[in-house]
């Protein structure tokens, strides 16, 4: 038999060789991939002869705490065949120009002996110019050398800043994950001609700008082990399997666990596999989805039935107690509209306004600096207001944005404690005026979606100020009014789920394709766990989201379900 007589003869096995040299090596070296993903997994890559032969995933991570899973296996497919990019063919190893812009280059450069001149030629000819740049997309790439590559880019750049000014000059460097000597030298390149730094930020449109809108920061997410310790994960645009290929297995790891899974992703993405449940909502329509489970949370567990859990973590955590002046109504400048106290009716039905032919809006923050008193107040007009149930009055809590820079007595107070800054005093923020108000006004809010707006009645107390009275709301009651909780206030409330008016479950079918028991049920789901596990919610957003234009809305929309459920700031919940 064939198979005997290789056993038999040494020449005959002569293909082993090929894998026992496969794995032959001089020496091993711990290194990670520079690649875009700044997963930064640990290999240990094997050289012979200075080449890469082959790479091995490190499995000696040390363990963050018993409770978590080891982060090993860490690493991704682009990781482990990393080696055949470094020596594909196909690897781009030299400079390439489009024929049509390299051919009138060369021309030009034998017509002028000043490279700034030859590209002039170009840019003040019409046509020349138009051909090269007509010319873009339509492949016709050609090899170039590297000397004559950087004299172009050179002179353009100097015939840019002679003609137009450097400001004109744009640029965008490596980020900072990919190399730091590249990102430093493009970055130093830029600022010392005068030009526009733009960030890899802008660059691809990977900034969450509703991050530092809310809290000042950009991407201060937690460790991906945490995602571990969420009871329910929501996953927004974001298909770990493919972007976060080293951190999939702790989402895995977690569902095992008896994480609630839920995919949000208009086809049925590598991660759906993951989900208990997948809502295929249209592209661009996750904000019409959170802003309708906004409106079931409100509803059902902060107006019909009021979770402590909830209710204390807005009080202490969050902007819902601060107050907000409604723009018009009082008697101080701009008013378009006056009421006494004593003509409120005092009930949650009445507010009929006196003067009903200008409408109110919510407008800026009350503060404190504008209070009677306070003008010494240092940093007076950035230190916002709440109203205190002990003293029955408008007081300035610590941790406000006056309290950033406070210098002498004010100093050290820039933090979350709920104290009266001037007197350290605990303070007992109302959540709402619903039960105690000295007015029920009509305030329009404006329903972007359908080119609108909603009268909506919402409660308020009047407070005398430098500049007059001034009647204020809570952002609470403001937030309820926006999403449409009525809690039997007049104006343009929904009755029920089924009202097609913003933000009911109803309204979102429209945009998103979704059943509106489908949302109502996941936001009894989310809210249920949030009171139960104390906040472990969690929302892992990614690309698929942000690229969006209204993108930042998109965000805030699922950051407040998150802020409504006491999940952000928690262990195994938040935004990631």
């Amino acid at each position: 038999m064939k198979w005997t007589k290789e056993t038999e003869s040494a020449s005959e096995r002569r293909w082993e060789e090929l894998y026992r040299n496969r794995f032959q090596h001089d020496k091993r070296v711990r290194t990670t991939h520079g690649a875009n993903c700044t997963g930064s997994c640990s290999w240990e890559v094997f050289v012979k002869d200075g080449i890469v032969s082959w790479e091995l995933q490190a499995t000696d991570y040390p363990k963050l705490e018993d409770s978590l899973p080891p982060y090993e296996p860490r690493g991704c497919q682009r990781g482990c065949s990393f080696s055949w990019y470094l020596y594909s063919p196909l690897r781009v190893k030299h400079p390439y120009i489009r024929s049509v812009l390299l051919d009138l280059w060369r021309q030009a450069r034998s017509e002028y002996s000043n490279p700034v001149d030859a590209w002039r030629s170009l840019m003040s000819d019409p046509e020349k110019r138009s051909r090269y740049q007509q010319a873009r997309g339509k492949g016709g790439l050609r090899r170039a050398s590297w000397d004559e590559v950087t004299e172009l880019i050179a002179a353009s750049t100097l015939h840019t800043v002679k003609e137009y000014g450097p400001d004109r000059v744009v640029g965008f460097s490596p980020i900072p994950a990919m190399s730091q000597v590249s990102y430093a030298a493009g970055s130093r390149f830029l600022t010392l001609l005068g030009g526009v730094v733009m960030s890899f930020y802008d660059w691809y449109c990977d900034l969450p700008n509703a991050s530092p809108e809310i809290w000042g920061e950009q991407t201060d997410v937690h460790e991906s082990a945490d995602w571990f310790n969420a009871k329910h994960i929501a996953i927004v645009g974001s298909n770990l399997s493919m972007t976060r290929t080293p951190d999939t297995h702790f989402m895995a790891e977690a569902r095992h666990a008896g994480t609630k899974v839920t995919v949000f992703s208009p086809d049925f993405s590598a991660v759906a596999k993951y989900a208990d449940t997948w809502m295929p909502l249209h592209l661009g329509q996750d904000g019409a989805f959170w802003m309708a489970v906004d409106h079931v949370i409100l509803t059902e567990f902060h107006s019909r039935r009021q979770v402590p859990f909830f209710r204390d973590y807005l009080q202490r955590f969050t902007d819902m107690p601060f107050l907000v002046e409604i723009e018009g109504a009082g008697d101080g400048p701009g008013a378009k509209r006056a009421r006494s106290p004593e003509a409120a009716t005092g009930d949650a039905t009445g507010g009929a306004a006196d003067d009903t032919s200008a409408p109110l809006r919510p407008g800026r923050c009350l503060r404190a600096g504008r209070l009677p008193g306070n003008g010494s107040l240092e940093h007076g007009d950035w230190k916002l207001l709440v109203w205190d149930e002990t003293t029955g009055s408008p007081r300035p809590p610590k941790g406000t944005i006056g309290y950033r820079w406070a210098s002498g007595a004010d100093k050290g107070k820039w933090n979350l404690k709920m104290e009266d800054g001037p007197t350290g005093a605990e303070l007992r923020p109302e959540l709402s005026f619903l039960d105690r108000h000295d007015d029920v006004l009509p305030v329009e809010f404006e329903a972007f979606a359908e080119g609108t707006t909603l009268t909506r009645s919402v409660p308020v107390r009047y407070v005398d100020t430098t500049d007059g009275r001034v009647a204020v709301a809570t952002v609470f009651d403001l937030t309820m009014a926006q999403f449409g909780v009525g809690r039997g206030l007049p104006g343009d409330y929904p009755v029920t789920y089924d009202d097609d008016l913003p933000f009911t479950p109803a309204w979102q079918e429209k945009y998103t394709g979704i059943d509106r028991r489908a949302v109502v049920e996941f936001a009894r789901e989310w809210a249920e766990n949030g009171e139960k596990t104390k906040g472990k919610n969690m929302v892992i957003i990614g690309a698929g989201v942000n690229h969006w234009y209204h993108s930042n809305l998109i965000y805030r929309a699922a950051i407040v379900s998150l802020m409504l459920t006491g999940s952000v700031g928690v262990n195994g919940g938040g935004l990631a």
